[in-house]
């Protein structure tokens, strides 16, 4: 795609500020190359294209800091059942017949969805992650990506999965025009080693590349790293090998004491909270208020689309909110102004994207449309925020810009063919439920 400057014109700003509150105004925005230019009331129309932006509120595009991607593919595969059983008896029985091709499959119809539903950059953890990069490059969008490694105490093993996810942040940091940057992804106290584990952090630290995991999911997994590491809680067992650090995302942290929180915030950890999924696995409900209290960066992810089972971040949004009141009985707490910021900005910062996250002159145009001509945005709340929050859903997104490019207009996607990416995804599914059929015979 072509570099053009861009004016989003006459647009209603929703701009979350970083501290839980958002700002909202009404003005024009230039972008030139991959930036925002200016931001004023009045902006000379000489540009290569005008978005008419009346009747529309512009904002960040979402960040979804955990997510794996290609995981669309065994979306509604094995609903209604614990993590345990989930991953055990189902997912990664599937999983075991995964291939490059598939998971390209997987990765372009998650990417479609995002486009569509207003997320502009995402972090990833899974496998054939060369074949997530190519289906990232294409689509147009933003993606850190991270390479899911499991050892199981196994050596032979743990060497592959240095193997993988080295190659991935030898092949891949920093491509795409910068919009494809690594981590590291060990996947979590419980399926990975402490061996794996330390050197992660060396590696990372060679590579300067950040770290996502998972991490305190449910009460299960720490049982079972208490019994395995002389009864240390997950975040004890990271802090006695000097894991944690302020490149580290943890995603879900459910089951919390208080000194793991403390950990978490002395180390300067962000949490990636994933409130669909811990609803649906019915894993508990995270400490978000209390996190947010203590000043930790909390954001939002979706988890992989079989245990959510979308990737849309309005949903996210409103879910963390409500989850986060019914489970407080504080109607008050995670309002729709600090959600905002949880999907966008800290974010952002969580996957170290210095330049993306709000509207400010000099960041990355990283921007979503939201359409308030419809049904279920009518008629407006006095807030923006909670217009955007409580009311909207993935399919009010009219526009979606990443880096610059124009990626969906006016709810057509322009990067990708979403005929063809929906047919690839349907063949990878049927493949792949043949050959776990083959297995049970």
């Amino acid at each position: 795609m072509e570099s053009q400057e861009i004016l989003i014109k006459d647009a209603t700003i929703l701009n979350p500020l970083g501290n839980g509150e958002c700002e909202e105004k009404s003005a024009s925005v230039l972008i030139k190359d991959d930036k925002i230019a200016e931001i004023a009331s009045d902006i000379d129309e000489g540009v290569d294209k005008v978005i008419d932006a009346k009747g529309k509120i512009l904002m960040p595009g979402f960040v979804n800091t955990h997510t794996h991607l290609s995981m669309t593919i065994l979306r509604g595969i094995a609903d209604d059942m614990a993590l345990d059983t989930w991953l055990n008896d189902h997912i990664w029985p599937m999983e075991a017949h995964l291939n490059r091709d598939y998971c390209y499959a997987g990765a372009l119809l998650g990417a479609l969805e995002m486009i569509k539903s207003g997320t502009t950059a995402f972090s990833d953890m899974y496998f054939y992650m060369d074949g997530v990069a190519q289906a990232v490059d294409e689509a147009g969008i933003r993606g850190v990506l991270s390479y899911g490694m499991i050892d199981f105490g196994d050596a032979e093993k743990r060497e592959n999965e240095f193997k993988e996810n080295i190659s991935l942040i030898k092949d891949f940091n920093n491509t795409a025009d910068g919009r494809i940057t690594t981590m590291f992804g060990p996947h979590s106290c419980y399926t990975a080693s402490v061996d794996l584990l330390e050197r992660v952090r060396k590696e990372a630290d060679k590579y300067n590349v950040g770290i996502h995991i998972h991490m305190n999911e449910t009460m299960k997994e720490i049982n079972d790293v208490g019994e395995a590491h002389d009864n240390k809680r997950p975040f004890e067992l990271l802090d006695s090998i000097d894991f944690l650090g302020d490149d580290v995302v943890a995603a879900h942290c459910v089951w919390l004491d208080e000194n793991e929180i403390n950990l978490i915030k002395n180390n300067g950890v962000s949490v990636a909270h994933n409130p669909c999924s811990n609803m649906k696995l019915a894993s508990g409900a995270a400490p978000v208020g209390e996190l947010l209290e203590q000043g930790i960066c909390v954001s939002l992810g979706t988890d992989g689309a079989s245990s959510n089972n979308n990737l849309d971040m309005f949903d996210e949004m409103k879910f963390a909110s409500l989850l986060a009141k019914v489970s407080t009985l504080n109607p008050s707490v995670l309002n729709a102004n600090e959600v905002v910021n949880m999907a966008t900005v800290n974010g952002a910062k969580a996957l170290n994207l210095k330049d993306v996250g709000t509207i400010e002159v000099g960041k990355k145009a990283d921007l979503i449309l939201v359409d308030t001509n419809a049904a279920n945005m009518t008629p407006q709340s006095n807030l923006l925020a909670s217009n955007i929050v409580y009311s909207a859903n993935g399919s009010n997104v009219d526009t979606t810009i990443c880096n610059g490019k124009i990626l969906m207009e006016n709810k057509k996607v322009l990067t990708l063919d979403e005929t063809d990416v929906l047919a690839k995804a349907k063949v990878a599914i049927a493949k792949m439920k043949e050959l776990r059929a083959a297995d049970v015979e």
